[in-house]
């Protein structure tokens, strides 16, 4: 008698993705799995949204979003909530966080977890920048809205009228880059 058990969809081996060399970093293609250290990957970087890396290259990923963001002081994203569970841990650093329009002051391994819609931006604050592992559903596939708060706009992180449009609500700052590994990560 057999021990396997029969997984629907599950064939017998998932195979390992391509981590394709670029002048910026490693980049996984395809399907399958992969180890990739942070500091190997390509990042992306925005003088106002700081920088956070791209684990996913070229593959899409359906099931889960991951990224570690680094914030320097007075660095954001833009307030926002979506349609998945979201779930950060910061690693390093201080950050304000904004959450339902409160604001919060965060420190290395404060952990928050917001359900579906709970609106929220992490803003880097204290004098060093502030690290963070961000995970975030899309099994139900990806949608936001990006509201007004009075609390975010004191941080420059509220839109002027509510968008569900990513393009829209970061328009009036400047283009993201994709860019090397630079020295930011803890050791």
């Amino acid at each position: 008698m057999s021990d396997a058990v029969d997984l629907p969809g599950r064939t017998d081996t998932v195979p390992e993705a391509e981590l394709r060399k670029t002048d910026l970093g490693l980049v996984p293609q395809g399907e399958g799995w992969f180890v990739l250290n942070a500091r190997e990957a390509t990042w992306i970087r925005s003088e106002e949204r700081g920088q956070d890396t791209d684990f996913e290259g070229g593959q899409e990923w359906t099931q889960l979003g991951f990224r570690i963001q680094v914030l320097g002081p007075g660095q954001r994203g833009v307030y926002h909530g979506e349609r998945g569970q979201e779930d950060f841990l910061v690693v390093s650093g201080e950050c304000i966080l904004v959450i339902e329009g409160e604001d919060r002051r965060l420190q290395a391994w404060d952990f928050v977890h917001c359900p579906p819609w709970t609106r929220h931006v992490f803003v880097g604050a204290g004098d060093a920048p502030c690290v963070i592992v961000m995970a975030g559903s899309r099994a139900d596939g990806f949608e936001v809205v990006y509201a007004v708060d009075e609390v975010a706009a004191k941080y420059d992180a509220s839109v002027p009228e509510e968008t569900s449009s990513p393009d829209d609500a970061y328009s009036r700052w400047g283009p993201e880059e994709r860019i090397a590994y630079g020295g930011w990560l803890p050791s």
